[in-house]
Parts: C-alpha cells; sequence; structure tokens
C-alpha cells in the first residue's frame, strides 16, 4: 500500500533534486511544496528533513568562506534557531491545519520575489540586529511550514555576498536551521523509523536529480530554467493554499 506514495516521494525529490543541481538551491522548498499535495506538512517535514541536513551539510563545506560566514550570519542562525524552537508545536497544534495554506502563500512569495527586479541593500553596520530579526521571523514560519527561505534568502541576497560565498552560505544557514527542525519534529514524535525507508528513497531520488542537474547546468540556460520554475512554484503555491482553504471552511 506504500508504493504509489513512495513512487510520490521518489518523483517530487527528483525533481527537486534537480533544481538544487542546476540553480543550486530549493531542495527542501520544492519537495515540502510538492509532498503537501497529498499529506499534511507535518509529515511531509518528517520525510524531507534528513535530506535536507546531509545535501546542505555537503554544501556547507564547499567553498573557502566558512569563517567569515559564520562571523557575518550567527545572528541570523540564532535567531531562526530560536524561532524555531519556541514555535515547535505549530506543526502540530491546533493550527496545523492552516499550515499548508501558509506552506502555498510562501511559495508565491518566493517565487514573485525570485521573478522581480526589486532589490534592497543592508548596510554592513546593520548586518547584525537586522539579522536577528529576520532570523526569529524565518524560525516562526520555518516551524509552521518547514521552509527557511522566507525572509533568509532576501536577507543574504541583500547583504551582498558574491555568488559562491552565497551559496556556501546557504547550506551553512539551511544545515542549522534543519538541525533546529529536527529537534522538534522529533520531539513531536514525527520522526519515527516509518519514516526510514520514505526518507531513503528520498535521499537517492535527491542525489540522483542532484547528479543530472549539475551535469546538465553547462547544456542549458539556468536563468531561463530558474524563471519558468519560479513560476511553477507560484502555480503550485497557488493550488496548495486554494485547496487547503477550501478543506478548512
Amino acid at each position: 500500500m506504500f508504493e504509489p506514495l513512495l513512487i510520490l516521494i521518489a518523483a517530487a525529490f527528483l525533481l527537486a533534486g534537480f533544481v538544487k543541481g542546476v540553480i543550486g538551491l530549493g531542495l527542501p522548498t520544492v519537495s515540502m511544496g510538492l509532498l503537501a499535495v497529498a499529506m499534511q506538512p507535518s509529515r511531509a517535514l518528517a520525510i524531507v528533513i534528513v535530506p535536507a541536513i546531509i545535501t546542505n551539510i555537503w554544501q556547507t563545506f564547499v567553498g573557502p568562506y566558512l569563517r567569515d560566514i559564520i562571523r557575518r550570519l550567527w545572528p541570523l542562525m540564532v535567531g531562526t534557531v530560536i524561532g524555531i524552537w519556541l514555535n515547535g508545536g505549530l506543526l502540530t497544534g491546533p493550527y496545523a491545519a492552516y499550515g499548508t495554506v501558509v506552506l502555498g502563500v510562501l511559495l508565491v512569495i518566493y517565487a514573485i520575489v525570485g521573478l522581480s527586479k526589486f532589490s534592497f541593500k543592508v548596510a554592513r553596520r546593520d548586518e547584525k540586529w537586522v539579522g536577528g530579526i529576520v532570523g526569529l521571523v524565518t524560525g516562526v514560519i520555518s516551524a509552521a511550514t518547514g521552509v527557511q527561505v522566507i525572509p533568509s534568502m532576501p536577507f543574504m541576497q541583500a547583504i551582498g555576498m558574491e555568488r559562491d560565498e552565497l551559496v556556501q552560505a546557504l547550506g551553512v544557514f539551511f544545515t542549522t536551521a534543519t538541525v533546529a527542525l529536527a529537534f522538534n519534529i522529533t520531539a513531536a514524535g514525527l520522526l519515527t523509523a516509518a519514516t526510514a525507508l520514505p526518507g531513503a528513497v528520498a535521499m537517492a531520488g535527491s542525489f540522483a536529480g542532484m547528479f543530472i542537474g549539475q551535469a546538465l547546468r553547462t547544456r542549458m540556460q539556468p536563468a531561463v530554467f530558474r524563471r519558468w520554475f519560479l513560476i511553477s512554484m507560484i502555480l503550485l503555491g497557488l493550488y496548495l493554499a486554494c485547496n487547503a482553504l477550501v478543506k478548512i471552511w
């Protein structure tokens, strides 16, 4: 009876890994969005968490910027961890039904921000206190949805990191956030032996997708792929939010 679910998980993580292989990010965001079509975000997160941690650890150590990243982003990471831990019941509490709605809205916001020409800068002297606030907000959102890209991603772009440094910084930040989430879902009883097989399928799909995406990166235009990917995220987000609202009402 698990075959259809395992096929869905394999397909979702193959696509999510492919996206990460091509543009360097998006594995948790894409996989959470796709799995939420068939299950609650809390259950999806229990499957996503291990592949996300492992792929982000790999990304963390690819580059020479680790010390500088920690020095600049520690308030963002500490704020995110605090936000996640203080709101650990959001995925399973009385408001859990709204998690899919929030996830859908976040996917739309994430895609619109990515498609827009809008950008802002944070001065070096303001990085610490702005990063702490952004971290707290990101932690609350992550505790409710399992997604950590809003508003952390725009913040990391706003502080002026170079492309390779930004890719490594995303690995460092997402590793920290997903480990904090792992504690939350373990305490909630969601990360159990029953998630081992789906997690293994997810892991295999992730790495297969990343390998294919990295192999094809030089043969395709990442900017064009990224545009259509973000448009797809808008459509998926709208579907998730509207479908969840209909069920709630």
